[in-house]
């Protein structure tokens, strides 16, 4: 068990249909570390979880509202996949705010799966590496996101792997990363 993270606050993004796996283990991993987390969502309440998005996972309680979540209190950011979750998140003005902002302060994210369809919609791959599930890579690369098919890969802070598979090199850089702390980047296609 490590202390990297000792004193900082983990921010986890999702709504219903999140991939259960990929809240779970990152979390898990996070808190290892020394962190705490908070499970942000469009609402509050509970979100479902899904096993393999076919399968009902465990509930999860929300602990704030991403309206009203301030991203100077958190030192990362996961964005856990699921088919479902990011395209409830991608349609929720306020989550869109969340996330340019967080790319603004050239905070660091990991996205996992299906999560960069949020990004996408934010305009935040535009120029940037990344890896996805397999069937969002059209989407990644139409938003001017150059996608590689690897297990992880760091672009300037921003963390992302494919699917559950890739969960233990994804969990060791998203704690890497988020230990390192803030990656200042000249506009990295984040959009006002």
């Amino acid at each position: 068990m490590s202390n990297e993270l000792q004193g900082k606050k983990i921010a986890i993004l999702a709504a219903d249909g999140v991939e259960q796996v990929e809240l779970e283990s990152p979390r898990d991993a996070v808190q290892a570390a020394g962190a705490t987390t908070e499970l942000l969502s469009i609402d509050t309440g509970e979100i479902q979880a899904m096993n393999g998005d076919i399968d009902k996972g465990d509930t999860f309680q929300v602990d704030k509202k991403v309206a009203d979540a301030d991203i100077e209190d958190y030192a990362g950011l996961i964005l856990p996949g699921g088919t479902m979750n990011p395209d409830n998140l991608r349609q929720d003005a306020d989550v869109i705010s969340f996330v340019q902002r967080w790319f603004q302060a050239g905070k660091p994210v990991g996205v996992i799966c299906h999560g960069p369809w949020t990004l996408v919609e934010a305009d935040l791959v535009r120029g940037r590496t990344i890896t996805s599930f397999p069937s969002v890579r059209t989407d990644i690369v139409n938003a001017g996101g150059d996608w590689v098919d690897e297990e992880v890969v760091c672009d300037q802070g921003l963390v992302s792997s494919r699917n559950p598979d890739d969960l233990p090199a994804f969990n060791d850089k998203i704690v890497e990363e988020f230990a390192e702390g803030e990656h200042r980047v000249a506009e990295a296609g984040a959009t006002a």
